[in-house]
């Protein structure tokens, strides 16, 4: 009688470590496809504001961009993510210019270890300054 016990303790601990495996599969799966899968992607320019690397256990480039359109308008904000270690320092080299940051949405991502916005800049570019008048 402790046999079929034993066993039948045995055969729920499997099926117990299968759905486990398969839940922690299924999240992996889920994280990159939401990594990989670019939902929009576009450029924004402006004046870069704030940009520091931050975070508990995942250290990523986290920062804010001012986009003026005219001369004393107010300025909109994007908040937005570097995992790319080279272009973060070229982005810190050219902090206090006018720069287009090109980017890629990413929707759903399940943790903020990726970063704290759904905006991963892949790419600066230095813009002139348009001429006022």
């Amino acid at each position: 009688m402790n046999t079929v016990v034993k066993s039948g303790s045995r055969s729920f601990g499997k099926i117990l470590l299968i759905l486990l495996l398969i839940v922690v599969l299924g999240f992996v799966l889920f994280t990159w496809f939401t990594l990989k899968w670019v939902y929009g992607e576009g450029e924004r320019a402006g004046y870069v504001q704030k940009f520091s690397r931050r975070g508990f256990l995942c250290k990523t480039w986290e920062g804010q961009m001012a986009m003026v359109t005219m001369p004393g308008t107010l300025a909109d904000k994007f908040d937005f993510t570097v995992r790319d270690e080279a272009v973060a320092q070229k982005l810190n080299a050219n902090i206090g210019k006018r720069l287009a940051l090109h980017y890629e949405q990413h929707k759903w991502i399940p943790n903020s270890c990726f970063g704290d916005t759904e905006y991963f800049i892949t790419g600066v570019t230095v813009v002139e300054a348009p001429p006022q008048t």
